[in-house]
């Protein structure tokens, strides 16, 4: 005999095999913490990329905070670029600020070789 719900008024029992409802009950736990893992998407970019691509880029990150996703907004520099991290810092903190409806700042600007990149995780809804 397995108590199905304590809580409820009377408690529910049933007779079982104790070890598929240890089996099954884990199984539901297991199914349950995969399903609120979040995928981390990536969108690219370089210090030279117009105005229109940056427009197109910023839809998709909006698309994909929208869905549940963190996205990590990538600004790839290639030869003398590097020397100008400004650029780079300026479009980012453009991105953040016009997702900023949908998301926050998870981790601000920040070098990874050759490349800068900040992390937006979706905003908590109300």
């Amino acid at each position: 005999m397995v108590e199905v719900s304590p809580t409820a008024d009377p408690p529910v029992c049933r007779v079982m095999d104790y070890g598929k409802f240890l089996y099954d009950k884990a199984k539901k736990e297991r199914k349950s913490r995969a399903a609120t893992r979040t995928e981390v998407k990536e969108i690219r970019m370089r210090p030279k990329t117009g105005e229109h691509d940056v427009a197109f880029k910023i839809r998709d990150a909006r698309r994909f905070l929208q869905g549940g996703n963190k996205v990590k907004v990538r600004v790839r520099f290639r030869g003398r670029e590097i020397h100008y991290p400004e650029i780079a810092v300026s479009l980012l903190e453009r991105v953040a600020a016009e997702l900023a409806d949908v998301s926050t700042i998870e981790k601000k600007a920040y070098m990874e070789g050759r490349s800068m990149l900040v992390i937006l995780a979706p905003a908590v809804q109300k």
